[in-house]
């Protein structure tokens, strides 16, 4: 709406305005509107959950009522509210349920904290750190498994980095993998040996392979729901009102059910729902009708289950993101294989069937797809459903997609793909990159300008998943 509809809103049928006044106004402040002009007004009237006018005090000021709450902002400014379009609130909310757990900047904090955990538990009990990114360390390489052994040598030890781990030999030992462990379940993952044939601890999209046993305290429901509501209150504070969470099973949605019928939910809460690609298609499909059936599916502005999320490919951040052109060989990545490209979860075929069905029973399809490859699959799957019935309108979703081409780009503005990205990776991990791609490979690392030149819709998320407070 402009902003001059947003003034005759306020004007337009003044008889009326009193047998129907506003909720709640807010004048004297900067009302801040992003409208396409970036208008600024001094007063905003509200009534139930929408705004019904932006303007100055002298006009908007004629909405009230008797029972109008009127708030003299004083010069503040009011902005609208913001929006996280991929968190995992549930998962950050219960980072730290157990202990604290302290920022890490080189392995040598990794290594202290895994000894200083050990210290206090039980011998054979598992110490287990996850959502650490190498990346991100000053080292800027993996905990070796000599390393954690000799941090934990009676633990086994699991140092989580996304979809890839490094382990320590009791860890190893535990789960039964040794040289001649085979990965024999038909799903991706990927084992490195050093020149000896001996595993290295590193293992590529295998959690599942790991047999983690946690000693740490288990939370109740009440303990779970107690600490979203922290978290989402912690979101308002930084002007977060509404939010995607992407990846979210049952149990997740049923505590932001609980709080949504408790009138206790602070945030718009977008559920994308969990689906394991790995699954066999026809439970695939069952899942996905689950999540179309279930009631919560049904437009809501405040809880609404729109969409379904899978994993296509593994991580940019640890090296088995899957590329058009292999890696290279990089100590930051553990990477030896000049042939290797990364890991690809989900075969064409499959991947085309589980998109078309997802978008015929008006479900939002998206999968983590962080690699060119991967992004590229995702667009021609799209590119196939297309074939048989228009997809603009369901806004097929490609989640990261950190690498693309210009080809890519207008493939994506043909048939209406929006964009789920996390720009904050540009500093955070671009020069990494940079150095083990090279500038030709980046120069569509996250390209924000030739996607908005374009006109393809790109919303902007955090990937949130630890700690409250740490937004």
């Amino acid at each position: 709406m402009s902003f001059r509809n947003l003034i005759l809103t306020a004007l337009f049928g003044v008889s009326a305005v009193f047998t129907q006044p506003a909720d709640l106004i807010l004048h004297h402040g900067k009302i801040v509107t992003v409208d396409p002009q970036f208008h600024i007004g001094d007063t905003i009237a509200v009534r139930g959950d929408r705004v019904i006018g932006v303007g100055s005090h002298s006009d908007i000021g004629k909405l009230a009522g008797p029972n109008t709450r009127q708030i003299d902002l004083k010069g503040k400014t009011v902005l609208p509210g913001l929006m996280d379009s991929h968190s995992h609130a549930v998962d950050a909310s219960m980072y730290e349920f157990d202990h604290p757990v302290p920022d890490m900047e080189t392995v040598a904090d990794v290594l202290k904290y895994i000894h200083a955990r050990a210290a206090v538990a039980r011998e054979g009990d598992w110490v287990v750190l996850t959502q650490a990114f190498i990346t991100r360390l000053r080292d800027q390489r993996f905990p070796t498994r000599a390393e954690l052994d000799a941090a934990a040598p009676r633990n086994p030890v699991y140092f989580g980095t996304g979809p890839d781990a490094s382990l320590n030999s009791l860890a190893l030992k535990v789960s039964g993998i040794d040289k001649d462990f085979k990965i024999t379940d038909g799903k991706p993952g990927r084992i490195e040996h050093d020149a000896n044939g001996e595993p290295t601890g590193i293992i590529r999209s295998g959690s599942r392979l790991v047999k983690i046993h946690s000693g740490e305290k288990k939370p109740t429901e009440a303990d779970r729901l107690q600490r979203l509501k922290m978290l989402l209150a912690d979101y308002n504070t930084v002007g977060l009102t509404s939010i995607s969470e992407r990846d979210l099973g049952d149990d997740g949605i049923e505590l932001y059910r609980r709080l949504h019928d408790a009138g206790e939910l602070n945030c718009r809460v977008y559920v994308m729902y969990s689906v394991d690609a790995q699954m066999p298609l026809d439970q695939i499909q069952a899942r996905m009708l689950k999540a179309a059936q279930s009631p919560l599916h049904r437009y809501n502005n405040m809880l609404w289950v729109r969409g379904t999320k899978s994993y296509m490919d593994g991580g940019m951040l640890t090296g088995s993101a899957y590329m058009l052109q292999p890696w290279g060989i990089s100590k930051v990545y553990s990477i030896t294989d000049p042939k290797y490209r990364g890991m690809r979860y989900i075969e064409a075929g499959k991947l085309y069937q589980m998109q078309k069905f997802a978008l015929q029973h008006d479900l939002q399809f998206t999968a983590h797809s962080v690699g060119d490859g991967a992004v590229q699959g995702m667009i021609d799957g799209y590119s196939e459903v297309n074939n048989d019935f228009p997809v603009r309108a369901a806004r097929p979703c490609i989640t990261h997609a950190n690498f693309m081409s210009a080809a890519m780009i207008q493939k994506m503005k043909e048939l209406g793909i929006v964009l789920d990205l996390q720009p904050d990776w540009l500093w955070l991990d671009g020069a990494t990159l940079r150095k083990q791609f090279g500038e030709e490979r980046t120069a569509y690392f996250q390209p924000y300008k030739s996607l908005f030149d374009n006109g393809v819709m790109v919303g902007g998320g955090s990937d949130h998943m630890q700690k409250i407070g740490s937004l």
